[in-house]
C-alpha cells in the first residue's frame, strides 16, 4: 500500500489504518474481502511489534537479540560482495532488480527485502549491520523499529520462531513471485528480452543463446558473485558452530 513512509512520519496512525480497512470490509461485502484484510493487519501488527522490541530490546540496534550470534563466522573481507550486493551487481536477476529499484526509487516491495536480505546475510554471509545501515540511507520509509526487526528477523538473530535457519532461494523466490520475469525485466533492462524460463537463472543458458537476446554474462551483466548451493551450506556450517553454545537467546 505504500503507507509505511506515512506512518513513520506520522502522518497516519496504526489507529486510523486498522479502522478505515474494517470500515471499508464492513461497507464491501465481496469474496476474499476479509482474508485479505486480517493479513493487511497482521503487518500493521508486524509493525507495532518491532516497536515493542525496541522498547525493551533497545541494545538490539546495534547487537543480535540472540547472543549466540555474537560469535556468528561473518565474513571478515567483504568489501567487493559488499558494493556489489549494493549496486545490484549481484548476477542474479531478483536480487539485483530489487537493489537497483530501491537505489533508483527508495522503495522495495517486503517480499524483495526478505530475499535481498537473506542473500547478503546468508549467501555472502556480510553482517546484518551492513544491510541495515544502507536501507537506512536509502529507504523513503527508513525507520529503525521496523529496520531493526527486519533485518535481525531475515539473519536469523532476532525474534523468530522459525526451527530452522530460513535461507531464501533467490531463484525459486523469483520464479514463485515475478513467474513472467516483468519486475526483473523493469530494472535491469539488459535482462528485458530474455524468456521467462531462464530470465531468473541467465547462466543457465548456452553462451550462443544469451547472444540472441543480446546477453553476454561477464560483459553487460555480470555472472553471479557466488554459488547458491555452495554458499547455502556454508551458511548452514556457520550456524551450526553457534547452535549449540551456551549463550542462551536473550
Amino acid at each position: 500500500s505504500r503507507l509505511s513512509p506515512h506512518l513513520h512520519f506520522g502522518e497516519l496512525s496504526p489507529r486510523q489504518v486498522i479502522n478505515a480497512i474494517e470500515n471499508y470490509v464492513q461497507a464491501n461485502q465481496t469474496p476474499g474481502l476479509m482474508k485479505s484484510a486480517e493479513c493487511y493487519i497482521r503487518e500493521i501488527g508486524w509493525r507495532e511489534f518491532a516497536y515493542h522490541l525496541l522498547y525493551h530490546f533497545p541494545h538490539t540496534t546495534e547487537a543480535p537479540l540472540d547472543g549466540r550470534f555474537s560469535a556468528f563466522p561473518w565474513q571478515s573481507e567483504y568489501s567487493e560482495l559488499l558494493s556489489a550486493w549494493q549496486t545490484g551487481k549481484t548476477g542474479f536477476p531478483i536480487i539485483d532488480a530489487g537493489m537497483r529499484e530501491l537505489w533508483y526509487s527508495g522503495w522495495m516491495h517486503n517480499r524483495v527485502r526478505m530475499i535481498v536480505a537473506s542473500f547478503l546475510t546468508k549467501n555472502l554471509r556480510i553482517p546484518w549491520k551492513e544491510g541495515e545501515r544502507w536501507f537506512w540511507d536509502t529507504l523513503v520509509d527508513a525507520d529503525l523499529a521496523s529496520n531493526t526487526l527486519g533485518w535481525q528477523w531475515t539473519a536469523g538473530c532476532g525474534a523468530d520462531a522459525a526451527p530452522y535457519f530460513r535461507i531464501f532461494n533467490p531463484v525459486l523466490q523469483g520464479k514463485r513471485h515475478d513467474p513472467h520475469g516483468d519486475y526483473v525485466g523493469r530494472w535491469l533492462p539488459e535482462l528485458a528480452a530474455l524468456p521467462a524460463k531462464i530470465i531468473h537463472q541467465p547462466w543457465s543458458a548456452p553462451a550462443e543463446a544469451l547472444r540472441q537476446y543480446g546477453l553476454s554474462l561477464g560483459d553487460n551483466y555480470p555472472s553471479p558473485i557466488v554459488d547458491l548451493r555452495q554458499s547455502r551450506q556454508q551458511a548452514l556450517a556457520a550456524y551450526e558452530q553457534i547452535k549449540r553454545t551456551n549463550k542462551a537467546p536473550v
